[in-house]
């Protein structure tokens, strides 16, 4: 495959050489990949930007554009097996995550997005001025930076691709330098789409490439999914420059409370896999446990054996279930954190150190007796690293499920419709779950508040980040 740079239309080595990305089940190198350079990112935007008003894009019909979308979607279907394969290659997922999740979501997103091009509306409105027409038109942002993230790198970006794509706009794609195979294949499958040159543009390499897009003034929008420290500097970068649009979806720290009516068999088995899915890296997985403290052995004791009990390998075998994490880095520091919480106290009830084998797998481990003022309770990890606490007035566990500076997700687990709603309705988060895991679906607003960013994805609400809305006034009168 190929492992350059994409721009206009036409495969171009990088700039500033290239960096290895390497398979996190092994540690060996599968790639190198291009690092663009500010000349490269420079000539990116440029081709974005005439793309943008070309016939050959602006001048599709609504239909027209839905088809290529459609078409996408095919191509990802057709290619199902292959985008899976490279994804957990690449990202060590579990191959039967990257089939059902993956590549399933990516090609129902495309659809899903594609749907909507031919329903885009603007409003008529009535205006207070005499023999005069008033009406509102959607049209695209511009230039849009998509900046994705390693832990699920195919289907964040279609996240971002399909709704940007759908409303008309053009794109530069940076995945993340340690994920970024699927994209550049998926990138390939936008030209046999049909897709023009120009409107999706590719380029690789680290962070200082992202950096070199959110100050670009060439650039329209940035939609960036990672880090809070890194969205903050996004948003500094995004000021010094030309006030880019900006969506961003950054950390998180989920909570899950666990009420003294809960079903404890069904909250083990929906806490572990909202808890470990994709090794624990996951934005919105389920981190700090609330149990009621006359439910907490139990929960404990059930959630250690679990954990006990799931198969750690590479996600390439079909019978894992906790693939590794992404890099020798990441590791290193849920390692790290996991010390912290031994030296502030906290009880390791299991796992607790990495696996000795090839590759950078760590075992998958739960603290308990965990105080609120702990760093485990209070910095995301993103490993498979679980933290218990217990409480004793369930009027007081969503002030302190609140007490974070994230709040994308969180779930509460009971079986009383009364105490779900009250929960639901307290805890400040983007997205709630009652008795599930923590699955997003494109009809639904994905995004969070505080910390976790700003906008949200999926549904029409996504159709607000890549859109203007133009205000017409027509005065008949003359």
């Amino acid at each position: 495959m190929p492992t350059r740079l994409f721009i206009d239309g036409q495969w171009t080595p990088a700039g500033a050489g290239t960096i290895s990305t390497l398979d996190p089940a092994t540690g060996e190198v599968l790639e190198e990949v291009g690092t663009a350079s500010q000349a490269d990112v420079n000539a990116a935007v440029a081709a974005a930007r005439q793309a943008l008003g070309s016939a050959q894009w602006a001048g599709l019909l609504p239909v027209q554009r839905a088809a290529l979308l459609f078409r996408l979607a095919e191509l990802v279907d057709q290619h199902h097996e292959e985008l899976a394969a490279l994804e957990t290659r690449d990202q060590g997922q579990p191959i039967g995550i990257s089939r059902q999740v993956s590549v399933t979501g990516a090609a129902e997103h495309l659809r899903y997005f594609a749907g909507w091009v031919t329903k885009l509306q603007g409003t008529t409105n009535p205006v207070s001025f005499p023999e005069t027409l008033h009406y509102t038109r959607r049209e695209p942002v511009g230039v849009n930076a998509l900046i994705t993230p390693w832990n699920f790198p195919l289907m964040i970006l279609v996240w971002k691709l399909a709704p940007a794509l759908a409303t008309g706009n053009t794109v530069v794609i940076k995945p993340s330098e340690v994920t970024p195979l699927t994209s550049v294949r998926l990138v390939e499958l936008t030209v046999e789409a049909g897709i023009p040159a120009g409107v999706v543009n590719l380029v690789t390499g680290d962070g200082s490439v992202g950096a070199m897009l959110s100050s670009h003034p060439g650039v329209d929008h940035v939609s960036y999914t990672g880090s809070t420290a890194v969205g903050k500097l996004i948003t500094q970068a995004s000021a010094q420059s030309n006030l880019k649009r900006l969506t961003l979806e950054l950390g998180g720290k989920a909570p899950s409370i666990i009420a003294a009516d809960a079903d404890i068999d069904a909250a083990v088995t929906g806490n572990l896999l909202g808890a470990t899915l994709n090794t624990g890296q996951v934005c919105a997985a389920y981190t700090r446990f609330y149990v009621d403290r006359e439910r907490e052995d139990e929960f404990v004791q059930k959630m250690a054996a679990g954990l006990q009990t799931l198969r750690v390998g590479p996600g390439i075998d079909e019978s894992t279930q906790l693939g590794p994490l992404v890099s020798g880095r990441h590791r290193d520091r849920v390692a790290s954190l996991v010390g912290v919480g031994r030296d502030e106290g906290a009880e390791l009830v299991t796992g607790g150190s990495a696996i000795d084998r090839d590759g950078y797998f760590y075992a998958p481990t739960l603290f308990a007796g965990v105080r609120d003022d702990m760093t485990i309770m209070r910095e995301e990890i993103f490993g498979p690293v679980l933290a218990v606490t217990s409480y004793d007035d369930p009027d007081e566990v969503v002030a302190r499920a609140n007490d974070t500076e994230y709040g994308l997700a969180a779930t509460v687990w009971t079986r009383d419709i009364r105490t779900a709603q009250r929960y639901a309705d307290g805890i400040r988060a983007g997205a709630v779950f009652v008795n599930m895991p923590p699955i997003p679906d494109m009809a639904a607003p994905w995004g969070g508040y505080k910390a976790s960013g700003w906008g949200r994805e999926m549904g029409p609400w996504a159709l607000d980040a890549y859109t203007e809305t133009k205000s017409v006034w027509l005065h008949y009168g003359y």
